[in-house]
């Protein structure tokens, strides 16, 4: 499921208990409690009696499938199979619960999302094990940034990610598991509750906004040079998001350049590509580095941090890379630097995917070092695998109208930042006045 803005949706304002809408109409706020009310009923009254509680109404959407209900949901389970295009009878006759989740998790999502839609939700909230935390968070991904949504989880202290995804997704670990109510899970449960409460009937600043969005991306070795990037955009009218290197962060910007809401892209940091191609963690995936192109949106690219593969501490990192270079960033963060023969790969790869963009492209080579960790003296410096990226890259988009722009200066220059975000500007206005031809 793509990422969505609330502000793309049902505009409100919040006052004290009520939500006021667009048209005047006035009600109480309320709360989308998603679960099983068969193997979790006792836990989904508490936390429903909590927010009931504070004034906050609820509408109960049972995912629960084999057992009896423990009490009469808001929306049936029933109701969830139909939406998930199953009927509940043939789910229990079926008696597979892998089969089982999928429809009801699917259901769920769709029925979460036509609920906020039609404006009788603000938030959600649910609860469960992996099987609960699962289908929750299929069906909250689909609510737009800004919506609350929390899921309390005995998956939450655990790898996250196949959960949360590119949203705003809030786990609560349960500490116990959501097995009964005892001295530590009312607790926990109430702050659950409370949390969503409190995001659902607080305020908030006016997010809307009608600057240029620009999507950058950052690393903390090229962080001079994005921070520097971003105050001269933001002079010159942008709005910049910028988004952490990390897996998540790339695929987030992809998200969003897919959707539309994105005007140009600064893509300073394309060192997740270099996870992909090696093994890291911060790998985000096949389609890096393709949404612009893909969708025409004007991109300024360079190869920043492409000298590093990321692992976690260093007793994690694979027996194979005994022998490589490492840099031990901080105590849970472990870079290797990646070699000529990787560096090549990594160029054509990047070289190839800009080449087939449909919109204006650029790329920016830093010939004096593409980190803060590759510049002379520094840990990872290393020319020969810095020229080998560079030839990649050239490679790579040989024959195609990509603009190469070379400097003279490593990453973090000021200089770097300047060409990049004068590319940058000049394509978007282009690119304006000639829709604005049309």
């Amino acid at each position: 499921m793509a990422l969505s803005f609330v502000i793309a949706a049902r505009q409100y304002q919040l006052h004290s208990n009520a939500v006021t809408f667009g048209s005047g109409e006035t009600r109480m706020p309320a709360i989308a409690i998603v679960g099983a009310l068969d193997t979790k009923g006792e836990e989904n009254a508490f936390i429903r009696d909590v927010i009931l509680g504070r004034g906050v109404d609820t509408i109960v959407v049972d995912t629960g499938v084999l057992g009896s209900p423990a009490f009469v949901a808001d929306v049936s389970r029933e109701e969830v199979a139909e939406a998930g295009g199953r009927q509940l009878a043939e789910l229990v006759a079926e008696a597979d619960r892998g089969s089982a989740v999928t429809t009801m998790a699917a259901g769920a999502e769709q029925i979460v999302l036509r609920l906020f839609e039609e404006g009788r939700i603000q938030g959600a909230l649910a609860l469960g094990g992996t099987g609960g935390t699962s289908v929750a968070a299929q069906a909250f991904r689909s609510l737009p940034l800004g919506v609350p949504k929390v899921i309390v989880s005995t998956a939450a202290s655990g790898s996250t990610e196949m959960y949360v995804r590119e949203t705003d997704l809030v786990l609560f670990p349960s500490v116990t598991d959501v097995a009964g109510l005892n001295r530590i899970s009312i607790p926990i449960l109430a702050n659950a509750a409370n949390a969503v409460v409190g995001m659902v009937t607080g305020t908030a600043p006016e997010v809307a906004g009608t600057r240029p969005l620009v999507a950058a991306s950052m690393f903390g070795v090229t962080t001079p040079a994005v921070t520097h990037a971003r105050e001269r955009l933001e002079g010159l009218g942008y709005e910049v998001l910028v988004f952490h290197m990390t897996g998540t962060g790339g695929r987030t910007l992809e998200s969003l350049v897919d959707q539309g809401v994105i005007a140009g892209v600064l893509d300073v940091t394309t060192t997740e590509l270099a996870d992909n191609l090696v093994g890291g963690i911060f790998d985000a995936g096949e389609d890096r580095v393709t949404a612009a192109g893909r969708r025409g949106v004007p991109q300024v690219v360079s190869v920043g941090a492409l000298d590093m593969v990321n692992f976690g501490p260093r007793e994690t990192v694979p027996p194979r890379f005994a022998d490589r270079l490492f840099y031990q960033h901080n105590p849970t963060t472990t870079l290797m630097r990646t070699t000529a023969a990787e560096c090549v790969e990594l160029g054509a790869r990047l070289g190839r995917r800009l080449a087939a963009a449909t919109g204006p492209t650029a790329v920016v080579l830093p010939l004096r070092g593409v980190s803060a960790l590759d510049t002379e003296g520094a840990a990872f410096h290393d020319p020969l695998a810095d020229r080998a990226l560079f030839d990649g890259v050239r490679a790579g988009i040989q024959d195609s109208a990509v603009r190469l722009v070379e400097l003279d200066a490593d990453m973090n220059d000021p200089e770097v930042a300047d060409a990049m975000v004068d590319l940058l500007d000049a394509m978007i206005r282009s690119d304006n006045s000639k829709q604005e031809a049309r």
